[in-house]
């Protein structure tokens, strides 16, 4: 027989609340191992990891996996993938370039701010950008599948730098989500390092779009072509664990992504939790070799609610307080940093439900939009707009 597909475990976190499930996140198969997550046993998720490399060989081999990245988008909002294109230690430089910059003095990184441009290039500092309000839902869940986030969500004390990926539009009426970037000073090779991880895992979220269309009995390059000189953002957030390391602090406090698709490398320090459709919370242990995506907002209105985007948290847990203690001890940096992408389609597009996505029971809440209006109203809401 063939040898078992490739296997990205995503590890238990200690469990929040007296009997509750310790939730595992894994991968190759959408199933429940045992009981199902929160059910009051061992067991939880299990989720496919989709190689992309049949598909980037030949298209028309990969039916059955366009199939599934559909499936997945619908059942959970969330992918697990291997792309052959993307060489993690490419992960590992943009991390070190990354560390380096948050070192940085205060002021320092503090030049390279543009609040003018609603914080989308440049640096953002820690206690600006805070979360909508999503208190009425996280009310609604179980204790162990509730966020740590306290409600009403404070402003997050992380720092994050945005850095533009691809080509802008020569004319749009956003010219504020579409400027130039800002190149810090004082890191030598910024610049190649930003555009290398982030060219390389746009790519990747290209490459799932087209799968993800054929998947839906869309035109393969139905998604690409809107997002096609869109203001994709490689997006690293930065989290002082030498400052703030209490157990539950949120960083990043439950929130949906207001963008396409997220797509995540792996971080060195735990703490991402996520949510699936049926709103199990889930603690994310990204393995070497794997990159996760998230459907975004923008996701969700071209697809009439079938695709909902997805919720997540990024918060101190035990295991993180254990990473940061190894990262003492090793004389490693303490900063937490993400190697997360924001893939957005182009600001002058109109979102919309696309072909028969428009007959979802819920289309009608998703009218005709341009996609910059979408991404300046929800700037406005986290307190990064003006």
């Amino acid at each position: 027989p063939p040898p078992p597909p490739p296997m990205c475990d995503y590890l238990p976190s200690v469990a929040r609340a007296a009997g509750a499930a310790v939730a595992v996140l894994a991968l190759h198969r959408y199933r429940s191992r045992s009981k199902p997550a929160g059910g009051g046993g061992k067991g939880g998720y299990h989720f496919d990891v989709v190689d992309l490399e049949a598909f980037l060989k030949d298209p028309a081999s990969a039916k059955e996996d366009c199939k599934k990245i559909a499936k997945m988008l619908h059942d959970t909002g969330l992918l697990i993938v291997r792309d052959p294109r993307v060489n993690m230690k490419h992960n590992d430089e943009f991390i070190d370039n990354m560390e380096s910059y948050y070192e940085l003095d205060y002021k320092e990184k503090l030049q390279d701010a543009r609040p003018q441009y609603h914080y989308q290039v440049g640096s953002t500092p820690e206690g600006i950008e805070q979360a909508r309000n999503h208190c009425t839902r996280a009310k609604g869940l179980p204790a162990e599948d509730a966020p740590v986030t306290v409600c009403p969500p404070g402003k997050d004390p992380k720092w994050r730098y945005f850095w533009r990926i691809g080509e802008r539009p020569k004319e749009t009426d956003f010219k504020g989500l579409n400027v130039g970037n800002v190149i810090p000073e004082k890191i030598p090779g910024f610049e190649k390092c930003m555009d290398k991880w982030g060219n390389l895992i746009l790519n990747t979220v290209r490459t799932v779009s087209q799968m993800a269309a054929d998947g839906f009995g869309l035109e393969r390059d139905t998604f690409v072509k809107l997002m096609d000189k869109g203001p994709h953002l490689l997006a690293p957030t930065g989290s002082d664990l030498s400052k703030y390391h209490k157990k539950d602090t949120a960083f990043a406090s439950y929130h949906y992504d207001l963008n396409f698709i997220t797509i995540h490398g792996k971080s060195r320090f735990p703490g991402l939790y996520v949510w699936t459709r049926d709103n199990k919370r889930l603690p994310v242990k990204m393995p070497p070799g794997c990159l996760l995506l998230q459907a975004g907002k923008q996701f969700e209105w071209l697809t009439g609610g079938y695709v909902l985007a997805g919720f997540h948290e990024v918060v101190v847990s035990d295991a993180t307080i254990e990473a940061k203690k190894k990262a003492e001890a090793a004389g490693r940096s303490t900063w937490r940093v993400s190697s997360t992408l924001f893939s957005h389609i182009a600001s002058d597009n109109i979102l919309k439900p696309l072909g028969d996505f428009s007959n979802q029971p819920l289309a009608t809440n998703y009218p005709p939009t341009k996609a910059g209006k979408q991404v300046s109203d929800e700037l406005k809401a986290i307190k990064l707009g003006n």
